[in-house]
């Protein structure tokens, strides 16, 4: 991969429009240098992956962990009948979850 991608690079390997890709470099979520004439912004490719990084990182913070959720629910009396919570309930390691 090239040292320095274009915004088509970035919003192809983000799996997002071309615009989108422009906004992040406009609102400096993502940092980028202009170079050439008008409208010609490279992302350095480490600078993506930092991007990227910082994103899960702040996805981590902002959702509590679905061993908790479940914990919490089952604390409050709350019965809940989804595939996903009753599958984790009785996968083995997610012992936490299971209530008595």
């Amino acid at each position: 991969m090239p040292r320095f991608l274009t915004l088509a690079d970035v919003a192809e390997q983000l799996q997002i429009n071309s615009p989108a890709a422009y906004a992040l470099v406009r609102s400096g979520e993502l940092k980028a240098i202009q170079v050439g004439g008008r409208g010609q912004w490279r992302v350095e490719e480490k600078m993506l992956e930092q991007y990227i990084e910082e994103r899960y990182a702040e996805a981590s913070r902002s959702q509590p962990a679905l061993g908790d959720l479940i914990m919490a629910r089952a604390v409050n009396g709350i019965a809940d009948t989804s595939p996903t919570l009753r599958l984790l309930r009785t996968s083995p390691g997610v012992t936490e979850a299971r209530s008595t």
